[in-house]
């Protein structure tokens, strides 16, 4: 990056998306003192409250983009599911982190698996299913059970379904429309963990310590560090997202989810997904780290130098609070240790992120 791509003080970040994870963004920005210009269609976007300015239109609106690009100085956004178009439009007006190149292969599963692959990372076995019969070879060749995916547009377990022995797999396609879809092969794995990385535009990357994850119902319930893995696979972990966001060309924080499994008698890691942004699981950050995955992400965007994270205390434990969980916050008020995140959100729907705790122990 330029010494003129480098953002001083009083500058506007734009964030395409207005979701929780636009707003932590715009509150790491505050802090250094940077605004932030959200853009989302969402009525309801939380981001909107705690932003400088926001513009809410929708993402295929050339005038009210063009409008908006007008008013920052640089742009990046908070989920990957931004339209491909929106991204290249405004990228020809002013410099978008990551480059939009990126949702080109993670907005699509498949893509994503092949660029993993061809890195030489491992990834669980998988094959593409745009027909029937491409679904009884993938089945053939994987064996059950299997976990089918449609290649686009899912998260936190929407737009998947798992085949088991006896299953009519045929029916299972047609439960997700026929869409086209990877299959994936079940992985017998110790625990899925995640490693958050950040990479500055002139290629230095940071990694935050390795992340346990644990998921009910397919989504995120609480991400843990330390992480019960060896030091050398902590190492291996950091080396794969590393090498992941230098062939990307990254710039910004991404989280990188891989599966622990056992591979004659010692760990070893899998690669499951990329997610080009910062991550649910990387919230402990906020309270956890000497410095957020969200304002590593806005000193990337920035132009400014990354900080190198550091944990407090001897652990430290994430907790989503998931739909009705947020009306009963007490318990977690008066517990020791711990940061209370809500998101502003107006429903507390089944299966909803409402928020987050984060819970700090002190070292011994």
């Amino acid at each position: 990056m330029r010494p003129t791509d480098v953002l001083k003080p009083g500058s506007t970040i734009g964030i395409l998306g207005g979701g929780q994870l636009g707003r932590m963004l715009a509150l790491a920005a505050a802090r250094l003192g940077l605004h932030c210009h959200i853009y989302s269609p969402e009525k309801d976007s939380g981001a909107f409250e705690v932003a400088r300015a926001f513009t809410r239109a929708d993402y295929e609106d050339e005038a009210a983009l063009a409008k908006f690009a007008a008013a920052v100085d640089v742009i990046t956004y908070e989920f990957e599911n931004i339209p491909a178009a929106t991204a290249a439009f405004l990228s020809k007006r002013k410099p978008v982190h990551p480059n939009p190149k990126v949702l080109e292969t993670t907005q699509d599963r498949l893509v994503e698996k092949n660029f993993i692959s061809a890195l030489k990372i491992p990834v669980a076995p998988y094959a593409p299913v745009h027909s029937a019969a491409q679904l009884a070879n993938g089945i053939e060749k994987l064996g059950l059970p299997a976990v089918l995916k449609t290649t686009t547009m899912g998260y936190d377990g929407k737009g998947q379904i798992k085949i088991m022995p006896g299953d009519d797999a045929n029916a299972a396609w047609r439960s997700l429309k026929n869409k086209p879809c990877v299959l994936e092969g079940f992985v017998n794995f110790q625990r899925e963990v995640s490693v958050i990385a950040a990479r500055s535009a002139d290629g230095k990357v940071e990694c935050f310590e390795v992340t346990e994850n644990d998921h009910q119902n397919h989504i995120l319930k609480t991400s843990t560090v330390p992480a019960k893995v060896t030091d050398e696979t902590a190492k291996e972990a950091e080396r794969i997202a590393a090498k992941i966001a230098k062939a990307l060309d990254y710039v910004g924080v991404l989280g990188v989810e891989m599966f622990v499994v056992k591979v004659k008698g010692k760990q070893a890691l899998m690669v499951n997904e990329i997610a080009p942004r910062v991550h649910n699981s990387g919230h402990w950050t906020l309270d956890g780290a000497t410095v957020s995955q969200f304002e590593q992400h806005i000193r990337a965007v920035a132009g400014w130098p990354l900080a190198k994270p550091l944990r407090l205390g001897r652990k430290v434990q994430m907790t989503n609070l998931i739909g009705d969980e947020v009306h009963d916050l007490a318990p977690w008020l008066t517990l020791p240790g711990t940061s209370l995140h809500l998101y502003g959100k107006p429903d507390a729907r089944a299966g909803r992120k409402m928020g987050h705790v984060t819970r700090v122990w002190p070292a011994k």
